[in-house]
Protein backbone atom coordinates (compact mmCIF):
# COMPACT_ATOMS: atom_id res chain seq x y z
CA UNK A 1 0.00 0.00 0.00
CA UNK A 2 1.43 3.35 -0.86
CA UNK A 3 2.67 5.80 1.38
CA UNK A 4 1.25 9.30 2.16
CA UNK A 5 3.24 12.29 2.33
CA UNK A 6 0.41 14.85 2.49
CA UNK A 7 -2.82 13.29 3.84
CA UNK A 8 -5.64 15.46 3.65
CA UNK A 9 -9.68 15.57 2.42
CA UNK A 10 -11.27 17.83 0.46
CA UNK A 11 -14.90 17.45 1.06
CA UNK A 12 -16.89 16.99 -2.17
CA UNK A 13 -19.96 18.43 -0.77
CA UNK A 14 -20.83 19.63 3.11
CA UNK A 15 -22.81 17.45 3.55
CA UNK A 16 -20.07 14.91 4.50
CA UNK A 17 -19.66 14.78 8.48
CA UNK A 18 -17.06 11.80 8.59
CA UNK A 19 -14.29 10.58 6.24
CA UNK A 20 -11.56 7.87 6.97
CA UNK A 21 -8.48 8.41 4.71
CA UNK A 22 -7.82 5.66 2.38
CA UNK A 23 -5.02 4.31 3.42
CA UNK A 24 -3.71 3.80 7.19
CA UNK A 25 0.17 3.55 6.33
CA UNK A 26 1.55 7.14 7.17
CA UNK A 27 5.38 8.02 7.74
CA UNK A 28 6.80 10.41 10.00
CA UNK A 29 7.68 13.75 8.58
CA UNK A 30 4.41 13.56 6.44
CA UNK A 31 2.10 16.76 6.15
CA UNK A 32 -1.02 16.29 7.41
CA UNK A 33 -2.86 18.91 5.95
CA UNK A 34 -6.51 19.53 8.20
CA UNK A 35 -9.40 22.33 6.47
CA UNK A 36 -10.91 24.85 7.91
CA UNK A 37 -14.14 23.94 10.05
CA UNK A 38 -12.41 20.37 10.05
CA UNK A 39 -10.96 17.93 12.81
CA UNK A 40 -8.24 14.94 11.93
CA UNK A 41 -8.30 12.46 14.49
CA UNK A 42 -5.51 8.97 14.63
CA UNK A 43 -6.75 5.97 15.78
CA UNK A 44 -4.70 2.79 16.72
CA UNK A 45 -6.82 -0.42 17.31
CA UNK A 46 -9.84 1.36 17.75
CA UNK A 47 -8.09 3.83 20.78
CA UNK A 48 -8.60 7.77 20.29
CA UNK A 49 -4.70 8.89 20.18
CA UNK A 50 -4.18 12.54 18.89
CA UNK A 51 -6.54 15.12 17.52
CA UNK A 52 -5.36 18.09 15.13
CA UNK A 53 -7.38 21.27 14.55
CA UNK A 54 -7.28 23.05 11.01
CA UNK A 55 -3.44 24.03 9.90
CA UNK A 56 -0.61 22.39 8.29
CA UNK A 57 1.10 19.95 10.53
CA UNK A 58 4.50 18.04 10.04
CA UNK A 59 3.87 14.49 11.38
CA UNK A 60 6.75 13.58 14.06
CA UNK A 61 6.86 11.58 16.94
CA UNK A 62 6.69 14.41 19.38
CA UNK A 63 3.25 15.84 18.06
CA UNK A 64 2.42 12.06 18.12
CA UNK A 65 2.68 11.17 22.14
CA UNK A 66 -0.13 9.02 22.30
CA UNK A 67 0.18 6.96 19.46
CA UNK A 68 4.23 7.17 20.45
CA UNK A 69 3.50 5.13 23.31
CA UNK A 70 1.42 2.74 21.08
CA UNK A 71 3.90 1.82 18.13
CA UNK A 72 6.79 3.22 19.50
CA UNK A 73 7.99 5.64 17.05
CA UNK A 74 11.40 6.29 16.48
CA UNK A 75 12.94 9.53 16.42
CA UNK A 76 13.79 11.22 13.18
CA UNK A 77 13.55 9.94 10.00
CA UNK A 78 10.48 8.69 7.97
CA UNK A 79 9.70 5.88 9.22
CA UNK A 80 6.80 3.95 8.21
CA UNK A 81 3.79 3.16 10.55
CA UNK A 82 0.02 2.22 10.35
CA UNK A 83 -3.08 4.33 11.89
CA UNK A 84 -6.34 5.88 11.14
CA UNK A 85 -6.79 9.08 10.02
CA UNK A 86 -10.51 10.45 10.30
CA UNK A 87 -11.43 13.89 9.08
CA UNK A 88 -14.46 15.20 11.00
CA UNK A 89 -16.82 18.28 9.24
CA UNK A 90 -17.03 20.93 12.33
CA UNK A 91 -19.98 22.82 10.05
CA UNK A 92 -23.16 23.40 11.47
CA UNK A 93 -25.95 21.30 9.29
CA UNK A 94 -29.27 23.39 9.57
CA UNK A 95 -32.52 23.34 7.87
CA UNK A 96 -32.76 19.56 8.78
CA UNK A 97 -36.28 17.95 8.97
CA UNK A 98 -38.25 16.26 11.38
CA UNK A 99 -41.95 14.36 11.75
CA UNK A 100 -43.39 12.20 13.90
CA UNK A 101 -44.30 8.64 12.17
CA UNK A 102 -47.45 8.35 13.53
CA UNK A 103 -49.81 9.82 16.14
CA UNK A 104 -48.43 10.82 19.77
CA UNK A 105 -51.45 9.47 22.54
CA UNK A 106 -52.15 12.42 25.19
CA UNK A 107 -54.35 13.19 27.79
CA UNK A 108 -55.92 16.58 27.36
CA UNK A 109 -55.72 18.03 30.45
CA UNK A 110 -58.57 21.00 30.30
CA UNK A 111 -61.25 18.59 29.26
CA UNK A 112 -59.24 15.24 30.78
CA UNK A 113 -59.90 13.97 27.09
CA UNK A 114 -57.99 10.70 25.31
CA UNK A 115 -56.33 12.15 22.03
CA UNK A 116 -54.13 11.97 19.54
CA UNK A 117 -51.60 14.52 17.91
CA UNK A 118 -48.93 14.75 14.94
CA UNK A 119 -45.53 17.38 14.84
CA UNK A 120 -43.00 18.21 12.92
CA UNK A 121 -40.50 20.69 12.18
CA UNK A 122 -36.80 21.48 11.92
CA UNK A 123 -33.44 21.09 13.55
CA UNK A 124 -29.62 21.34 12.86
CA UNK A 125 -26.50 20.20 13.95
CA UNK A 126 -22.87 20.16 14.71
CA UNK A 127 -19.85 17.67 15.77
CA UNK A 128 -19.20 19.13 19.24
CA UNK A 129 -16.66 16.59 20.17
CA UNK A 130 -15.00 14.49 17.78
CA UNK A 131 -13.76 11.93 19.64
CA UNK A 132 -17.07 10.74 21.40
CA UNK A 133 -18.15 10.75 17.94
CA UNK A 134 -16.34 8.93 16.17
CA UNK A 135 -15.81 6.44 18.57
CA UNK A 136 -19.59 6.22 19.57
CA UNK A 137 -21.73 6.62 16.15
CA UNK A 138 -19.69 6.38 13.11
CA UNK A 139 -17.73 3.14 13.83
CA UNK A 140 -16.14 1.02 11.31
CA UNK A 141 -17.77 3.21 8.81
CA UNK A 142 -15.74 4.35 5.79
CA UNK A 143 -17.91 7.92 5.83
CA UNK A 144 -20.89 9.11 7.38
CA UNK A 145 -22.96 11.74 5.79
CA UNK A 146 -25.51 14.16 7.31
CA UNK A 147 -28.22 11.97 6.11
CA UNK A 148 -26.93 9.08 7.78
CA UNK A 149 -26.73 10.67 10.94
CA UNK A 150 -29.66 12.11 10.80
CA UNK A 151 -31.65 9.08 10.16
CA UNK A 152 -30.18 7.55 13.41
CA UNK A 153 -31.30 10.67 15.85
CA UNK A 154 -34.61 11.14 13.90
CA UNK A 155 -36.03 8.05 16.02
CA UNK A 156 -34.05 9.73 19.55
CA UNK A 157 -36.17 12.80 18.30
CA UNK A 158 -39.96 11.65 18.20
CA UNK A 159 -39.38 9.36 21.46
CA UNK A 160 -37.87 12.50 23.14
CA UNK A 161 -40.44 14.72 21.65
CA UNK A 162 -43.55 12.86 22.79
CA UNK A 163 -42.17 12.60 26.19
CA UNK A 164 -41.58 16.38 26.21
CA UNK A 165 -44.98 16.86 24.65
CA UNK A 166 -46.67 14.76 27.54
CA UNK A 167 -44.47 16.84 30.04
CA UNK A 168 -45.44 20.23 28.61
CA UNK A 169 -48.92 19.29 28.41
CA UNK A 170 -49.73 18.19 31.82
CA UNK A 171 -46.94 20.03 34.18
CA UNK A 172 -47.06 23.42 32.51
CA UNK A 173 -51.19 22.84 32.41
CA UNK A 174 -51.60 23.47 28.56
CA UNK A 175 -54.13 22.94 26.30
CA UNK A 176 -53.53 21.06 22.89
CA UNK A 177 -56.17 23.38 21.65
CA UNK A 178 -53.89 26.28 21.84
CA UNK A 179 -50.39 24.67 21.85
CA UNK A 180 -49.35 26.14 18.36
CA UNK A 181 -49.75 29.80 20.06
CA UNK A 182 -46.77 28.27 22.47
CA UNK A 183 -44.44 26.90 19.74
CA UNK A 184 -41.47 28.73 20.94
CA UNK A 185 -41.98 28.00 24.27
CA UNK A 186 -42.18 24.25 23.38
CA UNK A 187 -39.43 24.06 21.16
CA UNK A 188 -37.21 25.46 24.14
CA UNK A 189 -38.66 23.08 26.67
CA UNK A 190 -38.36 19.80 24.16
CA UNK A 191 -34.90 21.12 23.00
CA UNK A 192 -33.83 21.41 27.33
CA UNK A 193 -34.87 17.41 27.49
CA UNK A 194 -33.19 16.43 23.83
CA UNK A 195 -29.78 17.95 24.47
CA UNK A 196 -28.49 15.60 27.18
CA UNK A 197 -28.97 12.35 24.47
CA UNK A 198 -27.39 14.60 21.52
CA UNK A 199 -24.38 15.53 23.47
CA UNK A 200 -23.76 11.49 24.86
CA UNK A 201 -22.73 11.12 21.11
CA UNK A 202 -20.79 14.15 20.81
CA UNK A 203 -23.18 16.09 18.91
CA UNK A 204 -24.33 19.95 19.16
CA UNK A 205 -28.14 20.29 19.31
CA UNK A 206 -27.89 24.04 17.02
CA UNK A 207 -31.38 24.65 16.88
CA UNK A 208 -34.89 22.75 16.92
CA UNK A 209 -38.20 24.03 16.18
CA UNK A 210 -41.36 22.64 16.18
CA UNK A 211 -43.69 24.38 13.35
CA UNK A 212 -46.60 22.74 13.63
CA UNK A 213 -48.94 20.56 16.29
CA UNK A 214 -52.10 18.61 14.53
CA UNK A 215 -55.04 16.91 15.45
CA UNK A 216 -55.71 14.48 12.64
CA UNK A 217 -59.99 15.40 11.27
CA UNK A 218 -61.42 12.46 12.65
CA UNK A 219 -59.75 12.61 16.42
CA UNK A 220 -60.77 16.37 16.29
CA UNK A 221 -64.50 15.49 14.99
CA UNK A 222 -64.86 12.41 17.88
CA UNK A 223 -63.52 14.95 20.63
CA UNK A 224 -66.10 17.90 19.19
CA UNK A 225 -69.14 15.55 19.38
CA UNK A 226 -68.26 14.43 22.93
CA UNK A 227 -67.00 17.79 24.16
CA UNK A 228 -70.70 18.68 22.80
CA UNK A 229 -72.68 16.05 24.66
CA UNK A 230 -70.88 17.14 27.82
CA UNK A 231 -71.43 20.55 27.66
CA UNK A 232 -74.97 19.77 27.61
CA UNK A 233 -74.88 17.91 30.52
CA UNK A 234 -72.96 20.78 32.25
CA UNK A 235 -75.08 23.33 31.30
CA UNK A 236 -78.28 21.32 32.86
CA UNK A 237 -76.45 20.58 36.09
CA UNK A 238 -75.49 24.93 36.41
CA UNK A 239 -79.40 25.44 35.59
CA UNK A 240 -80.47 28.25 38.19
CA UNK A 241 -83.75 25.98 38.98
CA UNK A 242 -82.75 25.21 42.76
CA UNK A 243 -80.23 22.47 43.23
CA UNK A 244 -79.80 19.35 41.01
CA UNK A 245 -82.37 17.28 43.04
CA UNK A 246 -85.07 19.76 42.21
CA UNK A 247 -83.89 20.30 38.40
CA UNK A 248 -84.47 16.38 38.57
CA UNK A 249 -87.85 16.42 40.13
CA UNK A 250 -88.87 19.69 37.70
CA UNK A 251 -87.86 17.16 34.56
CA UNK A 252 -89.70 14.13 35.75
CA UNK A 253 -93.28 16.58 36.04
CA UNK A 254 -93.14 18.40 33.07
CA UNK A 255 -92.29 15.03 31.15
CA UNK A 256 -95.54 13.36 32.85
CA UNK A 257 -97.24 16.44 32.63
CA UNK A 258 -96.98 16.11 28.53
CA UNK A 259 -98.04 13.09 28.45
CA UNK A 260 -101.40 13.61 29.69
CA UNK A 261 -103.23 16.11 26.84
CA UNK A 262 -106.25 15.85 29.07
CA UNK A 263 -105.10 19.12 30.91
CA UNK A 264 -104.20 22.66 30.17
CA UNK A 265 -100.69 22.47 31.61
CA UNK A 266 -100.52 18.99 29.20
CA UNK A 267 -101.65 20.21 26.10
CA UNK A 268 -99.22 22.67 26.56
CA UNK A 269 -96.39 21.12 26.70
CA UNK A 270 -97.31 18.08 24.61
CA UNK A 271 -97.50 21.20 22.00
CA UNK A 272 -93.69 21.84 22.08
CA UNK A 273 -92.22 22.47 25.45
CA UNK A 274 -91.14 18.68 26.29
CA UNK A 275 -87.64 18.36 27.49
CA UNK A 276 -86.03 17.83 24.06
CA UNK A 277 -87.99 20.65 22.31
CA UNK A 278 -87.84 23.08 24.83
CA UNK A 279 -84.10 22.68 25.77
CA UNK A 280 -83.33 23.27 21.77
CA UNK A 281 -85.04 25.97 21.14
CA UNK A 282 -82.83 28.84 21.82
CA UNK A 283 -83.46 30.54 24.67
CA UNK A 284 -81.18 30.21 27.76
CA UNK A 285 -81.67 26.50 29.38
CA UNK A 286 -81.78 28.44 32.73
CA UNK A 287 -84.84 30.69 32.09
CA UNK A 288 -87.01 27.53 29.98
CA UNK A 289 -86.60 25.43 32.95
CA UNK A 290 -87.38 28.71 35.74
CA UNK A 291 -90.17 29.43 33.50
CA UNK A 292 -91.38 25.27 33.06
CA UNK A 293 -91.15 24.95 37.67
CA UNK A 294 -93.24 28.02 37.56
CA UNK A 295 -95.68 26.53 35.37
CA UNK A 296 -95.62 23.18 37.52
CA UNK A 297 -96.39 25.00 40.30
CA UNK A 298 -99.44 26.90 39.16
CA UNK A 299 -100.78 23.45 37.86
CA UNK A 300 -100.27 22.31 41.35
CA UNK A 301 -102.19 25.16 42.96
CA UNK A 302 -105.09 25.37 40.81
CA UNK A 303 -105.88 21.49 40.96
CA UNK A 304 -105.10 22.44 45.00
CA UNK A 305 -108.30 24.76 44.52
CA UNK A 306 -110.58 22.86 42.90
CA UNK A 307 -110.41 19.72 44.95
CA UNK A 308 -110.98 21.96 48.07
CA UNK A 309 -114.04 23.68 45.97
CA UNK A 310 -115.57 20.16 45.69
CA UNK A 311 -115.36 19.48 49.25
CA UNK A 312 -116.92 22.37 50.51
CA UNK A 313 -119.81 21.66 47.73
CA UNK A 314 -119.99 18.29 49.20
CA UNK A 315 -120.04 19.34 52.68
CA UNK A 316 -122.53 21.54 52.19
CA UNK A 317 -124.68 19.19 50.27
CA UNK A 318 -124.41 20.95 47.44
CA UNK A 319 -123.69 17.92 45.53
CA UNK A 320 -123.87 14.09 46.47
CA UNK A 321 -121.08 11.58 47.22
CA UNK A 322 -121.11 9.99 43.70
CA UNK A 323 -121.23 13.52 42.00
CA UNK A 324 -117.89 14.38 44.61
CA UNK A 325 -116.23 11.16 43.64
CA UNK A 326 -117.01 11.21 39.67
CA UNK A 327 -115.41 14.93 39.83
CA UNK A 328 -112.66 14.47 41.77
CA UNK A 329 -111.19 11.64 39.44
CA UNK A 330 -111.51 14.08 36.73
CA UNK A 331 -109.70 16.42 38.35
CA UNK A 332 -107.17 14.13 39.40
CA UNK A 333 -106.39 12.75 36.08
CA UNK A 334 -106.03 15.86 34.61
CA UNK A 335 -102.66 16.33 36.21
Amino acid sequence: MALFDRPKYEAPSDDILVWKHDSEELKLGSQLIVNQSQEALFLKGGQVCDLFGPGRHTLTSANLPLLNLLVDLPFGGKTPFAAEIWFISKTVKRDLKWGTNSPIPLIEPTFNYPISVRAYGRWGLRVQDSRCFVLQLVGSQIAADTAKVAEYFIGEINQRFSAALASFIHEEKNSIFEINVKLNELSRYAAAAMTPEFTRFGIELINFNVERVSIPDHELAKFQEVSGRRMEIEQISKAKVGDAYKTVRTFDTLEKTAENPGGGAGALLAGGLGLGVGVGAGAPLGKQLGDSLTLGQQVQHDVVGRLQTLKRMLDEGLITQSDFDAKKKDIMDSI
